[in-house]
C-alpha cells in the first residue's frame, strides 16, 4: 500500500501542472475580453477596415465555435457598410485543425482535473493522509513554476522561434502559413496578440500554482506542527 501511495503522489506531481496549463489556456481561449485587449492594443480595426463592435462578433463567433459541435467556422461582418465574410477557404480549414488542438487540450484537462479529484479524495477519505496532500500540492505547484519560470525566459528570449516550433510540433499541414497582407486571421490575430496571450497563460498559471502551493505549504506546516504521524 506505501509503494501505491507514492505512485499515486509522483503522479500527482506531474499531473498537477498538465492541469494547470491546460486550466491556463482554456481560460485564455475563452476570455473575451483578452480578445479585445488583443484588438485594441493592436489597432485591428484600423488594420482591417472592421469596426470594433464588428470584431468583437467575430471574437464571440470563435469562443463559441471551440465550445459547439459545428465543424467549420465563418461569420459575414459589416465593412465599410456592406456584409463582408471575414475568412477565406484556408483560414476555415485552419480553423478545424485550431479547434481540433483546443478539444484535445479540453480532454487533458478533464483527465487531469478527474485524477487530481481522484487522489484528493483517496488521500483525505481513503488513506487520511493530510501529508500525503500537502506534499503533492507543495511539489506540483514548485514543478508548475518552475517549468512556466523555464518557458517564460525562452519566450523573453525568441518568441517567434517559440511560436514556429509549436506550430511545427502541433499541425501536419502548412494552413497556419498565412499572408498578413490578405488573410484576416493573422491580420486579426497577429503575433503580438499570440505573445500577450502566452503571458497570460503563464501569468494565470503561475498565480494558481502559488495558490495551491501556499495551501500545501500552511497544511504542511499545521502537520509538523501537530506531529501527526506520516505515511509517505
Amino acid at each position: 500500500m506505501k509503494i501505491l501511495k507514492k505512485i499515486a503522489l509522483v503522479i500527482f506531481v506531474l499531473v498537477l501542472p498538465v492541469l494547470l496549463f491546460t486550466a491556463s489556456i482554456s481560460m485564455a481561449a475563452n476570455n473575451i475580453l483578452l480578445y479585445k485587449y488583443g484588438f485594441a492594443r493592436y489597432d485591428i480595426s484600423r488594420v482591417t477596415g472592421i469596426a470594433g463592435p464588428e470584431l468583437d462578433k467575430v471574437a464571440h463567433g470563435l469562443i463559441g465555435y471551440w465550445n459547439n459541435g459545428e465543424k467549420t467556422f465563418n461569420i459575414t461582418v459589416i465593412k465599410n457598410g456592406d456584409p463582408f465574410t471575414v475568412f477565406n477557404d484556408r483560414e476555415v480549414q485552419h480553423l478545424v485543425d485550431v479547434k481540433v488542438l483546443f478539444r484535445l487540450v479540453y480532454k487533458i484537462l478533464l483527465g487531469t482535473f478527474i485524477y487530481a479529484l481522484a487522489f484528493l479524495g483517496l488521500t483525505l477519505f481513503l488513506w487520511k493522509d493530510r501529508w500525503a496532500l500537502a506534499q503533492g500540492l507543495t511539489w506540483g505547484s514548485g514543478l508548475s513554476i518552475f517549468l512556466m519560470i523555464a518557458l517564460g525566459i525562452i519566450s523573453a528570449i525568441d518568441f517567434n522561434w517559440l511560436f514556429l516550433q509549436f506550430h511545427y510540433l502541433s499541425f501536419a499541414n502548412d494552413l497556419w502559413q498565412l499572408n498578413p497582407a490578405r488573410d484576416y486571421l493573422i491580420m486579426i490575430f497577429p503575433e503580438g496578440f499570440w505573445f500577450d496571450a502566452a503571458v497570460f497563460v503563464l501569468a494565470f498559471m503561475v498565480l494558481l500554482a502559488l495558490i495551491l502551493g501556499f495551501l500545501g505549504w500552511r497544511m504542511l506546516r499545521k502537520e509538523l506542527i501537530t506531529n501527526r504521524p506520516r505515511s509517505l
